[in-house]
């Protein structure tokens, strides 16, 4: 469901955020494509229309395309076993639809399995703390000897799951061999451990190396659109008036235009059929969607800005998420910075979670309109269809569906 996402995944499921020109889950189809796999089959369950109907057979992405509900979430070994019958006898990768990694992973992993007497294949990456992650013990053949859920010390090492995999068929025995975990699933770590404890031979290859984010956090989506933007190809498709800046690696969509005294820096996308300037200020790392409208004297920087907002005037927005439809009144303004330099912290899932970096502003749902002269702390979240009054201070979190403003008391008397 991605609440720790809330408000943006609230209309959405988390695959289909959009990122630096296209939804998070088009980046894995498109590299699957890249590296030989064409057959895909998605194991969909929240708001499952909304990539139905983006994706449909897969036709127009170049790959086979079929789908199946998970209709109860119980873990991870339960959505694979769905696949059993399309997968036959096959080997077959499996992803977490919220993962996104470098197509060179795809392609190392690939041809290592090609090349391996290997049963099967994991990922995985170096953290800090094994003590929060479900460890994986490897011998020194680089193949899996124990998987540990959160242990005590670093005794089995720092390699923890990356959710990208490698199987042949055997798996299906193991998960049908799996009892349910301490919180009530079924676990594909325990399904590979029971095989493994029957000599299943899995190599555990290290991305540490490569990006890799599962795009848990709302910074950690904002970290993957500033990392595909490093790689964006230049191209301009709108229309440029005279006097724009255009520096860096910068898209700019169809029929969009760019008014007079814009300066624009790149890595930056810029969607079709969206008005920018005059005299707008578009930073790097920002992903502005279709049919918006980033109007004069405005400034971006470091954003995901989805499709059909407005933010029309005088208005600064930096290391932020907007939905879409939102409105921003003339002089609004999104902090992303404390004045005492500490870390910003954010709210998730009614628990305060320190997000690590100086630099964090807003998380604004769709729908919502910003009265002018507005001002959103940072590291605070507005819901989908708010309004928030013109001259507001917003200092907490706003719930779906609030209205937010300032009641003031009005003095008028003869001088």
């Amino acid at each position: 469901v991605g609440r720790r996402l809330l408000p943006i995944t609230k209309n959405r499921p988390k695959p289909m955020i959009p990122v630096a020109g296209k939804p998070l889950l088009q980046y894995t189809v498109d590299y699957l494509k890249q590296v030989g796999i064409n057959n895909i089959l998605i194991v969909v369950g929240y708001l499952d229309q909304i990539i139905r109907d983006y994706f449909g057979d897969g036709g127009d992405f170049g790959v086979n395309i079929t789908y199946i509900n998970q209709q109860e979430y119980s873990g991870t070994a339960n959505a694979t076993k769905l696949g059993q019958q399309f997968v036959n006898k096959d080997n077959f990768l499996l992803i977490y639809g919220d993962i996104y990694t470098e197509k060179a992973v795809y392609d190392e992993i690939v041809g290592i399995f090609k090349n391996s007497d290997v049963n099967s294949l994991i990922c995985l990456k170096k953290v800090e703390d094994p003590t929060k992650y479900g460890i994986i013990s490897l011998n020194q053949q680089q193949l899996v000897d124990k998987i540990v859920e959160k242990p005590k010390s670093d005794e089995y090492g720092n390699l923890a799951n990356a959710g990208i995999y490698i199987f042949n068929s055997d798996i299906f025995e193991g998960i049908n061999r799996t009892e349910k975990s301490a919180r009530g699933e079924y676990e594909i770590t325990d399904s590979i451990q029971i095989l493994i404890d029957e000599d299943y031979r899995m190599y555990g290859y290290d991305l540490s190396k490569q990006f890799w984010n599962d795009v848990g956090h709302p910074w950690q989506l904002i970290d993957t659109n500033k990392e595909i933007l490093k790689h964006i190809s230049p191209k301009i498709e709108g229309t440029i008036e005279n006097n724009v800046s255009i520096s860096g690696d910068v898209y700019i969509g169809k029929n969009t235009t760019v008014k007079s005294g814009t300066y624009i820096e790149g890595p930056a996308y810029i969607g079709d059929d969206a008005i920018i300037g005059p005299s707008a200020y578009i930073r790097p790392y920002s992903f502005i969607g279709k049919h918006c409208k980033i109007g004069n004297s405005s400034e971006i920087k470091n954003s995901i800005i989805l499709k059909n907002t407005y933010i029309s005037h005088l208005s600064y927005i930096g290391d932020s998420i907007v939905g879409s439809n939102v409105n921003f009144g003339c002089g609004s303004v999104v902090s992303n910075t404390r004045l005492d330099k500490q870390n910003i912290c954010m709210n998730i899932k009614d628990k305060k979670v320190n997000t690590k970096r100086k630099k964090m502003g807003a998380i604004i749902g769709d729908n919502t309109q910003l009265g002018i002269n507005t001002l959103v702390f940072c590291g605070r979240k507005i819901g989908n269809d708010c309004f928030i009054g013109p001259g507001t201070i917003v200092s907490e979190d706003v719930p779906d569906n609030h209205q937010y403003y300032v009641c003031q008391k009005i003095i008028k008397k003869k001088r």
